[in-house]
């Protein structure tokens, strides 16, 4: 069995092992693969295993050999799963591996807009404590999050974890789904809007579709609180991002923490970067080694099972 992983250096920076992946076939792993090169290197392969490289229609119409699709990741927008389906090749994600890990980020962003640990660290290490004339000093607001209102757009299983520890934390949870979900204890189902006008903190976990690209939009922005925070862990286009800016820089709204952007890497004059109160960490909620390991054995497993004739994980 001929098995090409096209980009797997996001996955496998070396920290973990693609020894069971290999003692399946004959497998060729490419840390990257620019667009140019996907053709080349997937010729005769009969497992493509990818993360973030594309597979349109027209490339997969070129590869005669393929059989079975992997994605490295739960979004498989980068392969047309139509165009596959037609060829009758499976096209697996892997749906659940990083709950906790982007749960943890989540309030990783959060924590830092409202204790602002790393800037009062810098100020100790730079002297500041040592020359303090009394016991403590704070030259940021120090928030405490009991008491107030989490905004949870989307609720299923890290929009539900969110909620979870935004509870535990003494938070009260509003949500909004598309979907028609049951409420746990501690949970208030509320329409859209309601959740950007009464949230402290908005934080989004809904998936990226037609209806919900720009869904923060300069509107919804208009109607959250002065004092809010907006959290985005899920997908860049969700947000507007010229909008959010505006809104930062003009005090609209107090702080942003984002772990995506609309484009990645981002454009060096992304107006997100530079604008006022706007803390960006490069796409990691997913990454943490634990999250990344059961990515792999998932993945591993996906493909021994299309081996099986027992293909799971199929979103085709």
């Amino acid at each position: 069995m001929n098995i090409v992983v096209l980009d797997g250096y996001t996955l496998n920076p070396g920290d973990l092992s693609w020894a069971p992946l290999e003692a399946l076939g004959d497998c060729r792993v490419f840390d990257r693969t620019a667009p140019g090169d996907v053709l080349a290197r997937a010729a005769g392969a009969e497992i493509v295993l990818v993360n973030k490289v594309e597979l349109p229609a027209e490339t997969i119409a070129q590869l005669d050999e393929l059989r079975y699709i992997g994605v490295l990741a739960t979004g498989y927008n980068i392969v047309d799963a139509e165009a596959a389906r037609r060829r009758g090749i499976p096209v697996t994600n892997v749906p659940v591996y990083g709950t906790r890990s982007v749960v943890q980020m989540v309030f990783a962003h959060l924590l830092n807009l409202t204790q602002h640990v790393a800037h009062h660290a810098e100020t100790v290490r730079s002297g500041r404590w040592a020359a303090c004339e009394d016991f403590c000093y704070w030259d940021r607001p120090l928030i405490e999050l009991d008491g107030l209102t989490m905004g949870i757009v989307g609720f299923g299983r890290i929009g539900r974890a969110v909620a979870d520890l935004a509870i535990a934390l003494g938070m009260n949870v509003l949500v909004f789904d598309v979907r028609a979900v049951a409420a746990p204890e501690g949970v208030r189902l509320v329409e859209l809007d309601e959740v950007f006008r009464a949230g402290d903190v908005v934080s989004l976990h809904c998936p990226l579709t037609p209806e919900t690209r720009g869904l923060v939009s300069a509107q919804r922005l208009a109607m959250m609180k002065p004092t809010a925070f907006l959290i985005n862990t899920a997908r860049g286009p969700l947000v507007e991002e010229q909008a959010l800016a505006d809104a930062l820089n003009a005090g609209r709204i107090a702080a942003a923490g984002l772990d995506v952007l609309a484009v990645e890497p981002p454009p060096a004059d992304n107006p997100l970067i530079a604008a006022r109160n706007c803390f960006i960490t490069p796409h990691i909620a997913w990454a943490a080694q634990a999250a990344r390991r059961r990515l792999l054995q998932t993945a591993i497993e996906n493909v021994e099972a299309f081996l099986n004739g027992r293909p799971q994980n199929v979103v085709n």
